[in-house]
């Protein structure tokens, strides 16, 4: 009864190594005891049922019975010829080599080292061998848990999982695509609102030239008396008016602080654009790594589910198992389908603000930060404000509102109108020279309507300084908060979630070998390894957002409606007209 016990146990063992043989994850396998001097091969495809149900019972047979005869060893070296209708797309081949087995109390460790050795192929925790080559697309960065698939020589051992820790170094097949820097170049050149902004700019340029433009003279010709013949008279005349007070030249300077009002406004844009194509680089660049990510998961969870098929077909696993593997199958090929449309939603968007709508989408070579420096927010918020053209722009406005204050305030000093006339009268028989002087008398206007509006307009003026400011600092506050709980969060992912997630896969491995635990344990820590890793990759694009918001002065906005203050030659015809 004891023999058959252990007989029995010694079948179930040896079903869980042909399942993992099945499915193609062993080169070769042997157990330690007693060994007979025969050997004999068993052929076993990737998946198929006929030939693992017949595998298991050839090895049943040699645990109950003992060793085979010599006819029946020969009967079972023989390898059933391929049949010729078999599809090129049949799974290869592996060839398994099992040693007879005599009962002894190290078969049992044996066996069970073996399945722990085929299950760690099938988990795929190990880093690969130098042997081995990287065959995905992705760049091999990293401090971070990223998988990729490592294929051995033979194409049969899967690895999905890279050793954490900083890894450096050249691999084959490294994404070579368009950088940050090419986009923004891109951006710069055919974002529509550089090309408003320049515009505006040139306008603000024009309006300086035309307010600090003298009067043109009047050059006209007067006759008079042309009833009385004999009397009459006739003179040829020139008038200018002559502008006073430095006009003109205040005129200037009112509008040439008003271009440089938009020369920052144009270089505040730019800030804008290089920001918003940052972050939604990032955005796309996270995408793109998160579904290299999940379709290196995809073919772990596939394998998975095969491996749960094949352990309830050999009465070793349960429907439960087949289930969970299937919902983590379903989740991982979900969450590929939605990291692609957010990938291509963030190219079209990136392409948007870059002013090519058109532009097809193609891979993006960049590197999510894996640590950066903590910040001093208060010396950063002084710096910011400072250097801000935003803010810069805004000064500007206030040092035009003053200008314009000194400009409003010689308004009323009047202009002089001169005339030189020169003339014949026929009367008297002799030519004739008039000269003219006139100016307005600032009685009733003296301009003080315009000069509390100008001073008006210096106090709101002084107040959009502050508002800048203020408006600065909360942005900064709120990107401040994003940054420090990214870069806290990527911190400890690399640090502490990461290793503890894949230590606790790891252990789920273990417990299950050992038999202390079911599948469901296994696939359920392997969800958590996965869903650590999005998270992961989520939190470096938000740490590397934050940063790109900071470097570009908190400024955002690339495709908003552009404000002209490029302002207008009013100027000019106050100054003409004083009345």
């Amino acid at each position: 009864m004891i023999a058959n016990n252990q007989a029995g146990k010694q079948s179930s063992r040896a079903r869980r190594l042909l399942l993992l043989a099945a499915l193609g994850l062993t080169a070769g396998c042997q157990t330690s005891g007693v060994f007979a001097s025969r050997e004999k091969a068993l052929v076993v495809p990737s998946v198929g049922r006929a030939t693992e149900q017949l595998a298991s019972e050839n090895l049943d047979r040699q645990l109950l019975n003992g060793p085979p005869t010599a006819d029946q060893a020969s009967a079972n070296n023989k390898t059933p010829e391929p049949s010729s209708s078999t599809s090129p797309s049949t799974a290869p081949i592996s060839q398994v080599v099992f040693d007879e087995v005599i009962a002894d109390p190290s078969a049992d460790s044996q066996l069970r080292k073996t399945a722990e050795t085929s299950l760690s192929r099938l988990m795929a925790l190990e880093s690969p061998t130098a042997d081995q080559s990287f065959t995905s697309t992705s760049t091999a960065v990293s401090s971070i848990a990223e998988t990729a698939v490592w294929a051995d020589g033979s194409g049969s051992t899967i690895h999905s999982i890279n050793e954490l820790g900083a890894v450096e170094g050249t691999v084959t097949g490294t994404i070579t695509g368009m950088t940050l820097g090419q986009i923004e170049a891109l951006a710069l050149g055919n974002n529509p609102t550089i090309q408003e902004l320049v515009a505006t700019t040139q306008k603000a340029a024009g309006f300086r030239t035309q307010v600090s433009l003298r009067a043109n003279p009047v050059l006209g010709y007067s006759g008079a008396q042309f009833a009385d013949r004999g009397t009459d008279q006739h003179t040829v005349f020139i008038s200018q008016t002559i502008i006073t007070a430095d006009k003109l030249k205040l005129n200037r300077r009112v509008q040439n602080e008003a271009l440089r009002a938009q020369l920052f406004e144009l270089e505040a844009q730019k800030y804008r654009i290089a920001t918003d194509i940052g972050i939604k680089f990032y955005d796309a660049l996270a995408a793109q790594r998160r579904v290299l990510l999940i379709q290196e998961f995809q073919s772990v969870s596939d394998k998975g589910l095969e491996f749960a098929e094949l352990r309830k077909q050999a009465e070793e696993g349960s429907q439960l198992e087949v289930v969970q593997a299937k919902v983590l199958k379903n989740e991982i090929d979900l969450a590929l389908q939605q990291a692609e449309i957010r990938y291509k939603a963030a190219w079209r968007e990136l392409a948007a603000i870059a002013g090519v709508p058109h532009m097809e989408p193609a891979p993006l070579s960049g590197e999510l930060p894996t640590i950066a420096s903590p910040l001093d927010w208060q010396s950063v918020a002084s710096t910011i404000v400072c250097s801000s053209p935003e803010y810069q722009a805004a000064q500007t406005r206030v040092t035009q509102a003053k200008a314009n204050i000194c400009r409003q305030e010689v308004q009323p000093i009047p202009n002089l109108d001169l005339q030189f006339a020169s003339g014949y009268d026929n009367g008297t028989d002799s030519g004739m020279i008039n000269v003219q002087v006139g100016a307005p008398i600032p009685v009733f206007n003296k301009n003080q309507g315009n000069i509390s509006a100008a001073r008006a307009e210096y106090i709101r003026a002084s107040r959009e300084v502050d508002r800048i400011e203020d408006s600065i600092k909360a942005r900064l506050a709120i990107v401040s908060g994003d940054f420090d709980s990214s870069l806290a969060a990527v911190s400890k992912y690399a640090k502490d979630i990461l290793p503890n997630s894949r230590e606790g896969l790891e252990l789920a491995q273990i417990a299950y070998k050992a038999g202390e635990t079911s599948y469901v344990q296994v696939l359920v820590a392997q969800r958590s390894f996965f869903n650590t890793n999005l998270d992961y990759v989520a939190a470096q694009a938000k740490l590397a957002q934050a940063r790109t918001r900071v470097d570009g002065y908190v400024l955002t906005g690339a495709l908003d409606a552009v404000v002209d203050r490029s302002g207008d030659d009013s100027l000019r015809g106050l100054t003409l007209s004083q009345q």
